[in-house]
C-alpha cells in the first residue's frame, strides 16, 4: 500500500485518510484485503499524483534469477527427485515480495537458494500433486512476482517434461501492482516459451475471480489443475473450490501466527484439503 509521499500538503493527507476510512467502512464483507489495497492505492494516485514504481526492482530480479537459471536447472536435474526440487526452487523465490516485506535481503535470498533442499514440502499434498498432474490435460499457473517467475518456469518445464499435459497456461497481471509479473515480465524472462501467457484483467494483487477479465475467468473454470504462487493469491482465493495447490512462503507475521509456522516457513497446501479456516 502506498505511503503519504513526504512534503504532502496537509489538506491532502486529511483527504486521504478519509478516503481510506470510507473505502473501509464501505467495503463488503466478503471483499479480501488485496482488493482493498487496490483501491487505496488508486486513491494514493488520485490525491497525490503518483503511485509506487517497482520496475527497477523488477527488472533488476528478473536478470538476477535469469543469470542463475542455467546453474539451478543443472541443480534440479542432477536431484533424485526432479520435481521436488523443482518445486522447492519455485517455493524460495517466493521471497522476492516488495509487499509483504518492503524490501528483499540478496544475502538471504542467496541463502535460501543454497539451503532449498532443506525446504520441507508437506508430504500428503505432494503426493496429491503428482496424483493430480498425471492426468492433468490442462494446466494452469498462477504467478506471483517478477523474478521469481524464472523459478516458476524452471518448475513449469519439469512438469512438462514429465506429465505432458496437453494445455499450459501462465496467467500474470493485467496492470502494474507491487513487484508482481506481468506481461513484460513474462517476455523478458522467456516464459512465454514454455507456456501461452495470458494478463488477468486486473491490477489486484493474487487472483480475485469477481474482477478477472473473460479469458482468464474461462481459463480458471477449464483447468484441471491450478498450480498458485503466493500469499496473496492464497488470501484471494482460499476457499473457492477449484482444485489448487497454493505455494508460498510465510513471511507476514498474520500468515506465520495463521499457520503457527517461523517465518520463511515454505507452504505447499490443497484447495480440497481446506474447510473453514487457514489451516492445511
Amino acid at each position: 500500500m502506498n505511503r503519504m509521499p513526504e512534503g504532502a500538503a496537509e489538506e491532502q493527507k486529511l483527504a486521504y485518510l478519509q478516503g481510506i476510512l470510507g473505502i473501509i467502512s464501505k467495503a463488503p464483507v466478503d471483499v479480501c484485503a488485496p482488493v482493498i489495497v487496490r483501491d487505496i492505492n488508486l486513491l494514493s494516485k488520485e490525491i497525490f499524483g503518483t503511485a509506487q514504481d517497482y520496475s527497477k526492482e523488477k527488472t533488476y530480479y528478473n536478470q538476477l534469477m535469469l543469470e542463475k537459471e542455467a546453474g539451478i536447472r543443472e541443480k534440479i536435474h542432477a536431484s533424485e527427485d526432479v520435481l521436488l526440487t523443482a518445486l522447492q526452487y519455485a517455493l524460495v523465490g517466493n521471497y522476492i515480495d516488495f509487499g509483504a516485506m518492503h524490501s528483499v535481503d540478496d544475502d538471504y535470498l542467496e541463502k535460501l537458494l543454497s539451503d532449498v533442499r532443506s525446504k520441507a514440502v508437506a508430504a500428503e499434498a505432494y503426493e496429491k500433486l503428482k496424483t493430480d498432474l498425471s492426468t492433468c490435460k490442462r494446466l494452469v499457473f498462477l504467478t506471483d512476482n517478477a523474478g521469481e517467475a524464472v523459478m516458476d518456469k524452471l518448475f513449469i518445464e519439469v512438469i512438462k517434461e514429465i506429465y505432458s499435459p496437453e494445455k499450459v497456461t501462465v496467467l500474470v497481471k493485467g496492470s502494474p501492482v507491487l513487484n508482481d509479473a506481468a506481461m513484460e515480465d513474462a517476455l523478458e524472462i522467456g516464459l512465454d516459451k514454455v507456456a501461452e501467457v495470458v494478463d488477468n484483467g486486473n491490477g489486484i494483487a493474487g487472483t480475485w475471480l469477481p474482477e478477472l477479465s473473460d479469458k482468464a475467468r474461462e481459463i480458471m473454470d477449464t483447468a484441471d489443475v491450478i498450480i498458485s504462487k503466493g500469499q496473496a493469491n492464497f488470501e484471494t482465493l482460499r476457499l473457492c473450490g477449484k482444485n489448487i495447490y497454493y505455494i508460498f512462503l510465510c513471511k507476514c507475521k498474520m500468515f506465520c501466527e495463521n499457520f503457527k509456522v517461523p517465518q520463511y516457513t515454505g507452504m505447499l497446501i490443497r484447495e480440497k484439503d481446506l474447510s473453514g479456516s487457514s489451516q492445511s
